[in-house]
């Protein structure tokens, strides 16, 4: 008894080492549970996500395709993310010596790819949840999803999709503190202990990353937003706060300007401006270009001259005109088809992407001066206001996102602009493979489809060089026969503005426009017929020498070289005149004739017509340039002697005084009335 008595204190209290191992003991069950907890939630949380992707989106089928992008967004890349994480924390039960150090390594190694799913489906939140209250507007639609939910996860209750729809970010948040437990429940002696107090860490940083890229992403879009305002709207948004913002914006601009404060420089962010306005010019120029390239494969397409009977005998004549006749009705409108399908419309969307880029790197402009400004008065006055410290984080957050994103928003432009290139060039490839099918045949027939390819280029040369020869012959022939040009009537009132531009440039460097002209480009004029300017440059600033840069003496701009002439200046009568008489040396007098206004015609005169004239009324006559005229009252009704009676052909009008002159002399000096 005495010995039992004596043991018993003993075996009630315990040794030291025994209360250590007691305590061990209750801190490793501790820390089974808290790692039990942790992946048997992660089971379940799986399981969860697994039913949302494929019992519950595959049966929502009154949803659109966009509406269930917008409520699961990148559902799919979490899946298969926590998938391998859970496959990994059951594969650590295995080792339970080394499990806890295991499980802090584990979400040290997936701590990047937890940030870059869940941070996309954190952002994406805010806008699935509108989408579930536009909804509830809608009883019987919220009735049968309700209905659907309920029968996969009875537990969703009346919440319905938003109970499904938060689960993801309340799984993220809780990482961090199931490590925390399993952390408190580790002993810091432990080997595991650092490396699970890093994992905890890890993953609360995760959380606050997260919650930076949500509120950059709201930032962004409040920002991105492209308007399009008439100026009234414009103005109605003006007020005292606005005109302070701008106002102080610009003095910081100006102040910098002078050199009185200094500007932030950001050479990261330079070089990414940089590259994106260099991306938006080559999207933008080549959006031109397969405009202009669409406008004219819509004009070949409606030229059509296979059409239009010729009288040619058949043959290669007959055989090119059923080739022309089948490629105008199936390739080539089907090439143009798949052009705007596949090229056109991808670089319009690609176009409209940029506007968002473009209009954040605006506004962070606008918030960089807003910045340095608040950074000088912190310098100054030590402290800021709530809303100055919050302009501040503004600026940081859009500076930071532009910083991250420009990259990767650089480098997608140029693998779709390459890709519409590629497409654009394997149009073109089928276009020459599908005609020289369809030519086969016809090929076949001509009497020199055996040529080998030197034989045919030799004869293409030939006869091209034969033909050339005959155009030459035809054009000096032509012109033997072609009457002189008729110089273009002045438009009313022209007269001023060609002696200005006779005064400024000189008569070498004045043209008149032989046609009406229409640009549409944007600095391309649009000019009647007969209008005087005068050159200043042959070409454009391509180098284009089709398009020559002009002043009308008011406005600058460029004009077809094909409908532009060169301008004679007709000197007046009274020159005319002073030329008649006798003179000393006659190497002085002009060698070709001239066509002489005559202001003022005596009565039944009889001249020629030297512009034509078409008539408006009844009072007045048409004329034909070179008409022979009789005139027989210089003068109208009234005594206005620009416009005089006149008879052509047997029939009395008036026509311009200005449109008359005299008949042809012999004399090289001029026109005169023949005796």
């Amino acid at each position: 008894m005495a010995d039992h008595g004596a043991d018993e204190p003993s075996s009630r209290t315990g040794s030291p080492d025994g209360k250590s191992q007691v305590s061990e003991d209750r801190w490793l069950l501790h820390q089974r549970l808290a790692i039990r907890e942790l992946i048997d939630t992660e089971a379940s949380y799986v399981h969860m996500l697994q039913l949302c992707a494929s019992d519950i989106r595959s049966r929502l089928h009154q949803l659109s395709q966009g509406d269930l992008d917008v409520l699961f967004s990148n559902t799919d890349d979490i899946i298969k993310v926590n998938s391998r994480l859970l496959q990994d924390l059951q594969e650590t039960d295995s080792r339970e010596e080394e499990q806890v150090q295991l499980i802090g390594n584990l979400f040290l190694e997936f701590q990047e790819e937890l940030e870059r799913v869940y941070k996309v489906y954190c952002a994406n939140y805010d806008k699935a949840l509108l989408l579930v209250e536009s909804y509830r507007r809608e009883p019987e639609l919220q009735q049968e999803i309700r209905g659907i939910i309920e029968a996969v996860v009875p537990q969703a209750g009346p919440s319905g999709l938003s109970f499904l729809l938060v689960i993801p970010l309340q799984r993220i948040t809780k990482y961090s503190l199931l490590l925390q437990k399993i952390l408190e429940n580790t002993l810091p002696d432990a080997s595991a202990y650092p490396v699970l107090q890093r994992a905890t860490s890890a993953l609360q940083d995760v959380n606050i990353n997260i919650n930076e890229y949500k509120r950059r992403k709201e930032l962004a879009s409040k920002y991105n937003k492209v308007e399009q305002l008439t100026l009234r709207e414009r103005l109605a948004r003006i007020n005292a706060h606005t005109l302070s913002k701008k106002t102080t914006r610009l003095s910081q601009l100006l102040k910098q300007e002078a050199g009185l404060v200094p500007r932030t420089e950001d050479k990261e962010f330079d070089d990414l401006e940089e590259r994106f306005h260099w991306v938006s010019l080559c999207v933008t120029e080549l959006k031109n270009n397969v405009a202009t390239y669409l406008d004219n494969l819509e004009a070949f397409l409606r030229f059509r001259p296979q059409e239009y009977d010729l009288d040619i005998p058949e043959g290669p004549a007959g055989q090119y005109r059923s080739l022309a006749r089948d490629l105008q009705l199936r390739a080539f409108p089907e090439f143009k088809q798949r052009l705007e399908g596949l090229v056109w419309r991808p670089l319009c969307s690609l176009a409209k992407a940029l506007d968002g880029p473009q209009n954040l790197i605006k506004k962070r402009l606008d918030k960089l001066l807003d910045f340095e400004r608040l950074e000088e008065k912190l310098l100054e006055a030590g402290s800021v206001t709530s809303e100055e410290e919050e302009a501040r984080h503004t600026y940081q957050a859009l500076n930071s996102l532009l910083v991250a994103e420009l990259p990767q928003f650089n480098k997608l432009v140029g693998q779709w602009l390459g890709q519409i290139l590629c497409t654009f060039v394997a149009l073109q490839r089928d276009l020459a493979k599908q005609v020289l099918q369809r030519a086969e045949n016809s090929l076949a027939q001509l009497p020199h489809h055996q040529l080998s390819e030197p034989a045919f280029r030799k004869l293409v040369e030939d006869v091209l060089g034969q033909t050339s020869h005959q155009l030459c012959s035809f054009q000096e022939n032509f012109e033997k026969v072609l009457p002189p040009l008729a110089i273009q009537p002045l438009l009313p009132g022209a007269e001023r503005q060609v002696q200005a531009l006779l005064s400024r440039y000189g008569p070498g460097k004045l043209y008149q426009v032989t046609g009406n002209t229409s640009g549409p480009r944007t600095l391309d004029l649009t000019l009647p017929r007969g209008q005087i300017v005068a050159l200043l440059q042959n070409k454009d600033t391509k180098g284009n020498s089709s398009r020559w840069l002009v002043d009308t003496g008011g406005q600058r701009g460029y004009v077809p070289a094909g409908k532009l002439e060169l301008y004679h200046v007709i000197p007046s009568e009274e020159k005319l005149r002073e030329q008649a008489q006798p003179h000393e040396d006659f190497r002085h007098l002009t060698p070709e004739p001239t066509l002489a206004p005559i202001p003022s015609v005596p009565t039944r005169t009889q001249v020629v017509a030297a512009y034509p004239f078409v008539a408006r009324s009844s009072h007045e006559v048409s004329l034909q340039a070179g008409q022979p005229v009789t005139v027989l009252e210089a003068q109208d009704k009234e005594g206005n002697p620009e416009w005089s009676l006149v008879e052509a052909d047997g029939q009395q009008g008036y026509v311009p005084s200005s449109f008359l002159a005299g008949a042809l002399s012999p004399a090289p000096w001029g026109w005169n009335l023949p005796s």
